[in-house]
């Protein structure tokens, strides 16, 4: 695997993310948003990247957030959670930044309800991870890293 020493990745997370853990167990694990940032930071720190991880139930303030990344950051992960289904602000953001972005969902959206299986994140994406819980976001930066170093 290829590394970007130094690439800098922002990590966002959409609304109810911040209920991990306690909401619907069954669905989205028992892992908090806590640990998933902590492992995030973790694979991150091995692989020589630099993460700014964030989560909002507020879609202004997603949008702003993809709107600066484009001044300091290479790539971006993004759970938009149940704004990936409705935000066409979001994907507008997200097609003006010029890096990389992986779309990541903890759950499998193809086997949740029909309305789950559209995602305007998507068409801005570079890939999609979906269905692998927390390690979704770790394989996202290994996608990321070997983007970043490739450009």
């Amino acid at each position: 695997m290829a590394s970007a020493p130094g690439a800098r990745i922002l990590v966002l997370n959409g609304p109810n993310l911040n209920l991990l853990g306690t909401r619907e167990p069954e669905i989205y694990g028992s892992q908090t948003l806590s640990d998933v940032e902590d492992m995030v930071h973790a694979k991150a720190a091995d692989l020589g990247l630099s993460v700014d991880f964030r989560q909002s139930n507020d879609e202004g303030e997603l949008v702003t957030w993809i709107q600066n990344a484009r001044a300091d950051m290479d790539a971006i992960i993004i759970n938009g959670a149940a704004y990936t289904h409705s935000s066409v602000a979001i994907l507008d953001a997200l097609l003006a930044f010029e890096g990389p972005v992986i779309e990541v969902h903890l759950s499998n959206i193809f086997q949740r309800e029909a309305f789950r299986h559209h995602s305007y994140v998507s068409q801005a994406a570079d890939g999609v991870i979906c269905g692998l819980g927390a390690k979704g976001y770790l394989l996202a930066l290994d996608a990321l890293a070997d983007k970043v170093a490739a450009s």
